[in-house]
């Protein structure tokens, strides 16, 4: 009982907007009607309430409706239902194009009961060239239709991997494959990120700060936006945390710098926020670097694995062993310096390609 009140109610406001709508288009002339019995039922529902607001506003205004029928009280058919004869659809009478799709369904039958003829039709079929090769088409055809269907009724479906991931993708592929050859199949469009969008802009502020430029558009860069920034005032409040950071004054061999990494015949594309020359130096001399990602959120939630990937770009980059290379999270709203205890190389990463294993051991 409440739910028909509530769709009473609910009638009544789309009703009334639909009204507002009609008055505040109309320019010159309005016409109002409304219906008083409803197909098949044998009782009237009336004139619309709204329409009989119209009528009174006409009447004291000195004019009156054009015309008027009240519901009759007896419950009696419509009467605009006599001699009406009711028709099924689809026609099931036997048409000229029934006739017709019957004709070809008998030869269908036919040509289903002949022997089978393997490898098309026999010379003495009395099929000329033309329709020779119109029958080798239809076969053509058939072999494409029936292995569709045997892939539609599959009970396995093969997702391959696109020509290039980025780093977030690999640590998908990692922590839930199912989901990730789901989003590949059926990509679905994505709600614009306003954080996102913050956090490109810090990237953008960190590459003019030390005079970089960028080369292409930040929303061709997929996963290069970092969130958990909320509006203007957050993104000046990080730049102030920043340049009171240990990175202020540093100057980077490279902020942003791209790269392709192939893993087991698969290209893992990205950009390294930032890479520094490390001053931990052993005794030998030999250059040592320090690649950076910031992390602008509020969140330490972090995944060692994207810095697995840079330390190994970067290394094969510049041609050195991976050793020399230290990888860290810098949050920028603490100011501190994360390094994980120990992250996989070439070997582990390739694995997680290969078969899946999780180089986090």
């Amino acid at each position: 009982e409440a739910l028909k009140r509530e769709s009473r109610d609910h009638d009544a406001e789309e009703e009334l907007r639909l009204g507002y709508v009609a008055f505040t288009r109309a320019r010159h002339l309005l016409w109002v009607s409304s219906h008083v019995w409803r197909h098949g039922r044998v009782t009237p529902v009336g004139p619309s309430e709204f329409q009989r607001v119209v009528r009174d506003v006409l009447r004291e205004r000195g004019g009156d409706a054009d015309a008027w029928l009240e519901a009759p009280q007896e419950r009696r058919a419509n009467p605009l239902d006599d001699g009406r004869r009711a028709v099924p659809w689809p026609v099931t009478e036997q048409t000229a194009e029934a006739l017709r799709r019957l004709a070809a369904a008998e030869l269908v039958r036919d040509a289903a009961v002949a022997p089978a003829l393997p490898g098309g039709p026999p010379e003495d079929a009395g099929l000329d060239l033309v329709e020779a090769s119109l029958v080798a088409e239809w076969d053509a055809e058939l072999d494409r239709l029936l292995a569709e269907a045997a892939r539609d009724r599959a009970d396995v479906v093969d997702v391959p991997l696109p020509s290039s991931l980025s780093a977030t993708s690999l640590a998908r592929l990692r922590d839930d494959p199912g989901l990730l050859a789901a989003d590949l199949a059926r990509p679905m469009p994505r709600q614009p990120s306003p954080a996102a969008r913050f956090g490109t802009r810090f990237h953008a502020w960190v590459e003019a700060r030390f005079g970089q430029q960028q080369l292409v558009d930040p929303d061709e860069l997929p996963g290069r936006a970092d969130t958990g920034i909320d509006d203007e005032d957050d993104l000046r409040q990080l730049v102030m945390l920043f340049e009171a950071g240990e990175f202020a004054e540093r100057t980077p061999l490279a902020v942003e710098p791209p790269f392709a990494l192939v893993l087991a015949g698969q290209v893992v594309r990205g950009r390294i926020d930032a890479v520094y020359a490390d001053t931990d130096r052993d005794e030998d001399g030999e250059d040592r670097y320090l690649v950076v990602d910031w992390k602008t959120g509020r969140a330490q939630a972090t995944d060692p694995l994207q810095l697995a990937v840079y330390r190994v770009a970067w290394a094969e980059l510049v041609g050195v062993p991976v050793d020399r290379v230290r990888a860290a999270f810098f949050h920028v709203r603490t100011g501190e310096l994360v390094e994980p205890a120990s992250l996989p190389g070439r070997e582990e990463l390739e694995r997680l390609l290969t078969d899946g294993g999780d180089p986090r051991g």
